[in-house]
């Protein structure tokens, strides 16, 4: 039996494996950088104020623990957070096959494929490096999505782990989670730590409303700093993963179906993890969307139509199916 070409796909030869994408990778490792940095120093100056140059200390050493741990585990502890299960090949030999040629064309081995027993479609990439990955799909998305749409779905995930995204998204939820956590401490020791002080510090009541207002400001700005890194890198992980298949119509269309499921199926399990996701499965309307990890549906479909146009695709019917937002 003749062996299949890893660079064909279902919609016949691709494009050679892609290349490139250094100036993309660094910008958002310097975006990243700076974003990191912002959350650590938050660490820093709240560990501060819970015990002085004691706890300043304490904070240094909880964050480079921290990070460690995101470092060499993250996937594990993402995997294991979400019950998700190895997906044996001789179950799907379809869909191992779509993510090993993604993966040739991004240039990288094969992710670790797992499943999530959710009815909710959905999915995301974890692990430290390209050749620590892997890549968990919802057991909804193989009842909502064509096999076209989910090759897409599966490249902005790959995406993701080509362009060094899945570090980035777990190292600045943990931060942002010890950030919220300190923060709580100090309102949980109460009223000698709020009114801590000393002549150096302004002492009494101006060392109380330092205090309060660190309270209140740290989480919000956690929470921002982190939203910062998943809008940008969501916006990224579709563009790349538009050129691993060829098709950005594909991704456009699985959006709007997955959103649509999100709306109809919620999935709250660990919130803190909602941005691992190709869309929020938590699904928040309203002004609840202004601190949403992920951008816009309409504005990430709008991205790639306008991506399709320029690749002489436009938004025709492709295989039977038509699309239009």
């Amino acid at each position: 039996m003749a062996q299949r070409d890893p660079h064909m796909t279902s919609r016949g030869p691709a494009v050679p494996a892609l290349k490139g994408g250094g100036w993309h990778r660094l910008g958002n490792a310097l975006k990243t950088t700076v974003l990191l940095a912002g959350l650590t120093g938050l660490v820093l100056v709240i560990g501060q104020r819970l015990g002085g140059a004691q706890g300043l200390a304490m904070a240094g050493l909880f964050a480079v623990v921290m990070n460690f741990g995101s470092y060499w585990f993250s996937d594990r502890i993402a995997l294991a957070i979400h019950g998700a299960q190895p997906l044996p090949y001789e179950q799907a030999p379809w869909l191992h096959e779509m993510v090993e040629r993604l993966a040739a064309r991004a240039g990288m081995p094969k992710p670790k494929v797992y499943l999530l027993p959710t009815a909710q479609p959905n999915a995301f990439a974890t692990g430290r490096n390209p050749s620590h990955a892997a890549v968990a799909v919802t057991a909804g998305i193989v009842d909502i999505l064509d096999r076209r749409e989910l090759e897409g779905v599966l490249a902005h995930e790959i995406g993701h782990v080509r362009n060094r995204d899945t570090l980035i998204g777990t190292v600045a939820a943990t931060l942002a989670g010890i950030i919220s956590y300190a923060a709580q401490m100090l309102f949980w020791f109460g009223g000698s730590m709020l009114s801590r002080g000393d002549d150096e510090e302004g002492g009494g009541i101006a060392g109380a409303l330092s205090n309060l207002g660190l309270l209140l400001v740290a989480p919000i700005a956690a929470t921002l700093l982190q939203l910062a890194v998943s809008r940008s890198r969501e916006y990224g992980a579709d563009a790349t993963g538009a050129e691993l298949c060829g098709d950005p119509d594909a991704l456009a269309s699985a959006l709007l179906k997955m959103e649509r499921g999100a709306e109809a199926i919620p999935y709250d399990r660990a919130p803190a993890t909602s941005h691992l996701f190709i869309v929020n499965p938590l699904h928040h309307g309203g002004v609840m969307s202004l601190f949403s990890t992920h951008p816009p549906i309409p504005e990430r479909v709008r991205r790639l139509r306008e991506m399709s146009a320029r690749m002489g695709q436009g938004t025709r019917s492709r295989g039977g199916w038509e699309y239009a937002y």
